[in-house]
């Protein structure tokens, strides 16, 4: 027998009516159905902001959804009710302590998920802990493992170190025996990383008037491998610094990040027109490669992704829980959004239903 019944539920949820500006995003109440067979029910306590959610939400995103939609990559709560099928392959009971990912729709205080896309919260962490573990761990695990191929004993060049994203790969590198030298935007952020047990010597402030020397100075023997969420004028000078047989990694491009409520389609253009272009026969000879990805390309390999989550569990994180940078209350979505926009931010932004 099912343990969702067939009523539809109340729910609260942020709708973006349509793509172009954070001014169109609001709260409003509706229903939602009684989860599927496979799907299980999540009463959402806390909801995880990415830069996706914000590229999205102004109509730069190439996975946005047409018309209305929900944004939101990630999210974690209890379980209300699940369908026969997803209790049968869980075993999860209501009121278990989830984590999760759905392609949109985190931003809502009740959701319905297939069962793949959740996993439980770490007894010792809180919801806002979960909800920042997910999207950041994957897309890093991926990142490192999957396409960086890293080693024990190679240098690898870690931007943003002091974001999600960044924190993640620190310790993935650090149980891999890697060497990390980590890029920040902010000398705040620098007291951060050293407080997290990174060596003063091997963190970079990112200036784009003395980044070439300032990479040079901390890895004069080159890279082996560059994490790249940043782009802009910074990716030439991390290429050039690439060993014969490096692999640079790019998965985002915060440096064309709008400012405002609205894109600035001339500012973009200008920025995009100047973007840095590879030779491809020149890689050949210097033997070095560039590969790019998003992480929502995934979403429809279902069992690839859940392959994927697995292994990054594998890790030590019971005592090691992501980094909470800021947390928000449910309420003030487009306040949270616009902090994280401002790239003042650390670790994670959350909100607390």
């Amino acid at each position: 027998m099912s343990h969702a019944d067939s009523k539809t539920r109340a729910r609260r949820v942020w709708i973006q009516a349509s793509a172009g500006s954070l001014s169109r995003l609001g709260l409003v109440s509706d229903q939602i159905a009684a989860p599927s067979s496979d799907q299980v029910q999540i009463r959402v306590r806390a909801c995880g902001l990415n830069f996706a959610d914000i590229f999205a939400i102004l109509g730069l995103y190439s996975a946005t959804p047409s018309g209305a939609f929900t944004p939101g990559l990630e999210f974690s709560g209890e379980i209300a009710a699940l369908g026969d099928i997803a209790q049968q392959k869980t075993g999860f009971r209501p009121g278990d302590r989830i984590m999760g990912l759905t392609r949109f729709g985190a931003y809502t205080d009740l959701i319905n998920v297939d069962y793949r896309y959740i996993r439980k919260i770490p007894s010792s962490w809180s919801f806002e802990q979960g909800a920042a573990f997910l999207a950041q761990g994957l897309t890093a695990e991926y990142a490192i493992s999957d396409l960086g191929s890293v080693k024990k004993g190679e240098t690898v060049l870690v931007q943003s170190a002091a974001g999600g994203v960044g924190l993640i790969s620190l310790f993935l590198l650090e149980q891999l025996g890697a060497h990390a030298i980590a890029v920040v935007g902010s000398p705040s952020k620098i007291d951060l990383l050293v407080s997290r047990g990174v060596k003063r010597e091997r963190i970079l402030l990112r200036s784009a008037s003395t980044f070439r020397k300032d990479l040079r100075r901390a890895a004069p023997d080159g890279i082996d491998v560059c994490l790249d969420a940043v782009y802009g004028p910074f990716f030439k000078p991390q290429y050039d610094a690439l060993r014969a047989g490096g692999r640079y990694v790019l998965f985002g491009a915060a440096s064309m990040m709008p400012e405002g409520k609205k894109p600035n389609y001339l500012r973009l253009a200008f920025q995009y027109l100047r973007r840095p272009a590879l030779d491809p026969l020149a890689m050949i000879s210097d033997n070095k490669s560039l590969l790019a990805f998003n992480l929502i390309w995934l979403w429809d390999q279902t069992d690839r992704l859940a392959g994927l989550a697995d292994r990054l569990l594998t890790y030590p994180w019971q005592n090691n829980p992501p980094f909470v940078g800021k947390v928000f209350s449910f309420e003030k979505a487009p306040d949270a959004l616009r902090f994280f926009q401002s790239g003042e931010s650390v670790g994670k932004v959350i909100l607390s239903v």
